[in-house]
């Protein structure tokens, strides 16, 4: 008998038993009858496949034993941990959790050994079932009604065969051994369903194409739903609806109006030229993570019952944001167009409501909270009307008076800032935006503020719980003249804002010279409640709660301002929920802003850019955006004054890394750097030049006179503002387009929105399209991302592309990957090319993503999410990175995202549900920064290619302190 069929076969003899399981356990044979599980088993395969390998010597034979006692023990308590004491086990679950115990004890050889021979195995059995196959019983599938009901196998194998019509390296035949192996006598309709869907979904990380089918397969789930309640009939194939859907679409129309569900203006549209502008075929475009939460989360549904199929979704959307045009039909089909061949995607809000009877369309929201109770209260009670229909929310609480100052009112002091914060934080907790997604605020504070000390320590763990903020964001709200005094090593003083109101309203050099005489009125006793503080002092514990809580996040006042377009019509106070958002605030405007994201891996050839696809993208986008000011449903009158007025909307990205990875550049490259400027800057002009195309046709917004717009200074020339004002900039100017017509047309015919360009995380957009998220590193190449829709598989379909073609993908490859958690740098056999194109987020450096960012920086009227990566952080290179970014002209930053090394639980996919790493939270795992190692300002780092090119192996990695690409309520913007 082979060294591996003991375990293959569980009737073999068995001995001792390391291991301890249920009496209740029973592992299912192939042939679909139960045997008692016996551990023994396990040990005697193990050691055999040991000896095999390493051979028969005494001394290795001990140390063998050893060995398996402990891995058996590991085996036994993962099956039980995942699948609970009474599980009846396959034989399949057993023998994965056998290859994750080899994988994860270091043990590589015998892994690739047993690999192999399961393969092996796997086609003796193919190859025996395609001669003879036995007869399976007959299976009754229980019906709605409880009627039981033959099986029809048929059926199930023609709806598999269809779902991997047409895509390359899959076949249905795996799909159905794996469906038929989940199947029971009794199954009902609804598990019979997801069974195929499960199937393929198992098969993912061998092969990306089955994400394709397992959204197939999901697909004619809800053709089914769809239909039966719209038509009362099922279409039976995807070739059968694609005929039926411009007659499903009038009649989905009229039940979403008659559920109360959609705006009935609809039914004013051209219904039966709409649906024959429909595309079915774009239906089968996406994979199984985006389609599955698009069906979870976006889908129109009544009583758990969803109605909406996709083309119908991009066609509501596309209709509720042509409203107001003139010709309604042509444009909603131009949108419909551009959004479903995922070449541009709205946000979240837009394509939760838009067409709906409560079209909230906006992301986000801005506003600065007033120093009295009223005020305080109010705004409040703003964020969460705000929240409850999708919008994420930026609070300026700089205003608010500190701990300690006098109240005129009762003649008492102030309890700060920290009460009022945690009453906003159980606000958002309480408004969860109709269950869809969790509420979410940041909140702002300058680093002047007598309370910021406080404010740095809401996130943490230990103390008062009545002063943290478990829940909220925060972020720094950082002037120029503080980093300064950092770089410098001065002093810095606190104040209460009510003794120094004018602060908070001022920026650059007058900010300066106003601090620095309340700094005087201070020393001779003139400001009750002040504190003077080592400015690193105080910048080394900013940047250690950065570290160990993940907040408060690091925005930079002066370039937000300097650089902002409407400088004359008011201050900007705070970024937004993801710190993109850069626009001016006050009691009588909360800040809106309407974003969209292009997919730029959708306008990239071998050859770059396509700059004509980019153009006309951007053209139609931008109207798109526009539109959503004035269809938009707004909960508050302070919104719809501040939108109607200025018009602001946020033009951004996704795909980056999908970009470089068509073009063959790796993150880490001064080519990709140069790409990062040159896609900017044609997304800049276009953007622009749309602005302008729509204020002449419609008009400039009502704020455009004074604005820099009407000066003719464009974003990239108002850096100038921060050099000036900081005494030179070290930054690349350069320009590539010819920029003086577009310049003088600005200035001429004005700008129908105030601000046109900021680039948010994407979190669930990209999903839906299948790009990589915004602006973002490949975080890893093969990993399980977990959001409110369950567990994904995530695998680099280019890296798979590539390493197909190099013949290297294979079983042992996807071992490789899932234990290196998707790193290639340890991977022999991969060439360096590859390792260097395909370095993941922790492996480059990260001054490369400051670079690149402050090349896009230059372009953009508004700001980025830029999220940061430090691989094994310390305070030295805390200090180095943010420095940098501050110098570079960065107006914000986004989470710092940490690793370190610690033990997690690994498993495959079949036995956690989809879950690869199964991730501890456990901040004290990773090793505080020191800050001693905070010094005077170190020059520079100068970017590197990749810093782990062959990073040690280990058990797995811990990702904290951040909002995490597995989070499931990381998804407040998009």
């Amino acid at each position: 008998m082979s060294a591996y069929d003991t375990l293959a076969d569980p009737q073999a003899t068995s001995a001792g038993k390391p291991g301890a399981a249920p009496a209740s356990a029973q592992v299912i044979r192939r042939d679909g009858r139960a045997a008692p599980f016996n551990p023994g088993k396990i040990s005697i395969a193990l050691t055999k496949a040991f000896l095999a390998v390493e051979g028969q010597s005494a001394a290795s034979s001990h140390r063998i034993h050893e060995i398996v006692a402990g891995l058996t023990e590991q085996i036994v308590a993962g099956l039980t941990r995942h699948t609970g004491a009474d599980r009846i086990f396959h034989i399949e679950d057993v023998q994965d959790q056998v290859e994750l115990a080899l994988m994860r004890g270091g043990h590589h050889k015998v892994a690739r050994a047993y690999v192999l021979y399961r393969e092996d195995r796997a086609r003796e059995r193919a190859a025996v079932a395609a001669v003879s196959t036995p007869s399976a019983p007959a299976l009754q599938v229980k019906g709605r009604d409880g009627v039981l009901r033959p099986l029809d196998a048929a059926a199930l194998a023609r709806a598999v065969a269809e779902a991997c019509e047409g895509l390359s390296d899959v076949t249905p035949e795996p799909v159905l051994a794996e469906t038929r192996r989940n199947l029971y006598d009794g199954i009902s309709e609804d598990e019979l369903a997801q069974a195929p869907i499960l199937a393929a979904r198992t098969l993912i990380e061998q092969e990306p194409n089955y994400s394709q089918v397992s959204a197939r397969l999901l697909l004619a789930e809800l053709r089914r739903e769809a239909l039966v309640f719209v038509e009362g009939t099922p279409a039976t194939s995807q070739a059968e609806m694609a005929a039926r859907y411009p007659e499903y679409f009038g009649a989905y129309i009229a039940r979403g109006i008659e559920h109360q569900l959609l705006n009935p203006e609809l039914a004013q549209f051209d219904l039966a030229r709409l649906g024959a502008a429909l595309k079915p075929e774009r239906d089968l475009q996406f994979q199984y993570l985006g389609f599955q939460t698009l069906y979870d989360r976006y889908l129109q549904q009544t009583q758990g019952i969803r109605f909406e199929m996709p083309q119908a979704f991009f066609m509501r959307v596309a209709m509720g944001l042509a409203l107001r045009e003139i010709d309604r039909e042509a444009r909603a089909i131009e949108f419909y167009d551009l959004i479903s061949s995922f070449d541009f995607m709205c946000s979240t809000p837009t394509l939760f409501n838009s067409g709906t009877r409560h079209s909230q369309l906006s992301s986000c929201f801005l506003t600065s909270v007033p120093d009295d109770l009223d005020g305080i209260f109010g705004a409040i009670r703003d964020n969460a009307l705000l929240a409850k229909y999708s919008g994420g929310i930026g609070n300026a609480w700089t205003r608010v008076r500190g701990l300690g100052a006098h109240i005129r009112g009762t003649n008492g002091q102030s309890q700060g800032i920290v009460p009022f914060l945690k009453v906003a934080n159980d606000t958002a907790i309480a408004v969860n935006q109709g269950g869809k997604r969790k509420g979410a605020v940041c909140a702002y504070l300058e680093t002047w503020h007598i309370d910021v000390e406080e404010f740095l320590d809401l996130r943490k763990n230990t103390g008062d719980d009545r002063r943290r903020t478990h829940d909220m964001n925060t972020a720094n709200w950082v002037p120029d003249l503080f980093m300064q005094r950092v770089e410098a090593d001065g002093e810095w003083t606190l104040f209460s804002p009510d003794e120094v109101p004018d602060l908070h309203e001022l920026y650059g050099i007058p900010f300066r010279e106003a601090y620095e005489r309340y700094e005087a009125k201070a020393r001779a006793g003139e400001i009750k409640v002040h504190k003077t503080v080592r400015a690193l002092e105080l910048w080394r514990r900013m940047l250690t709660m950065l570290f160990e809580t993940g907040h408060p996040w690091m925005t930079f006042k002066d370039p937000c301002n300097l650089r902002s377009p409407q400088r004359h019509a008011g201050v900007v106070h705070s970024s937004n929920l993801c710190t993109e958002i850069t626009l001016n605030t006050s009691d009588s405007e909360v800040a809106v802003c309407n974003l969209g994201s292009i997919n730029l891996g959708q306008h990239v050839t071998e050859k770059g850019l396509d700059r004509d696809r980019l153009a006309r993208t951007i053209r139609t986008a931008m109207r798109m955006l526009d539109n959503v000011i004035d269809v938009n449903f707004y909960t508050i009158p302070q919104a719809r004054r501040s939108n109607l007025r200025h018009r602001p909307v946020g033009m951004g990205l996704m795909g980056y890394q999908d970009a470089l990875h068509a073009l063959r550049l790796p993150l880490a490259s001064d080519e990709a750097v140069r790409f990062a400027d040159e896609s900017m800057e044609l997304i800049s002009y276009h953007a622009i030049e749309a602005s302008v195309e729509l204020a002449a046709e419609r008009g400039a917004y009502a704020s455009f006179p004074g604005s820099l717009w009407s000066q003719g200074i464009l974003p990239h020339d108002s850096v100038d503002f921060v050099a000036e004002a900081r005494g030179g900039l070290d930054l690349d100017r350069s320009a590539a387009l010819d920029w003086t017509g577009l310049r003088e047309r600005v200035k001429t015919i004005g700008m129908r929105n105030s601000n046109v360009m900021a680039i948010a995380p994407t979190a669930t957009i990209s999903n839906i399209v299948g790009a990589t998220q915004s602006i973002e590193p490949t975080f890893r190449n093969l990993y399980v991302k977990a959001n409110m829709s369950g567990d994904f598989t995530v695998v680099n379909p280019s890296l798979v592309r590539d390493l197909k073609a190099l013949e290297l993908w294979d079983p042992v490859m996807v071992s490789d990957l899932k234990y290196y958690d998707g790193s290639l740098g340890a991977i022999d056999r991969i060439p360096a090319e590859l390792k260097s194109l395909y370095a993941t987020a922790f492996e480059v450096d990260v001054s490369w993503l400051v670079e690149a960012a402050a090349r896009r920086q230059k372009w953009i009227d508004q700001a980025q999410s830029l999220n940061l990566y430090l691989a094994n952080p310390n305070g030295r290179k805390l200090d180095a990175l943010y420095r940098l970014a501050w110098r570079r002209g960065l107006k914000t930053t986004y989470y710092l995202r940490t690793q370190s090394a610690t033990h997690v639980e690994k498993s495959t996919l079949k036995t956690s549900d989809g879950k690869l790493n199964a991730v501890k939270v456990a901040p004290a795992a990773a090793p505080a920064p020191q800050p001693a190692a905070v010094v005077a300002a170190p020059p520079p780092p100068a970017p590197s290619a990749v810093v782990n090119a062959a990073p040690k192996p280990v058990p797995a990695t811990e990702v904290g302190n951040f909002c995490s690409l597995d989070d499931p309520t990381c998804e407040a913007c998009q």
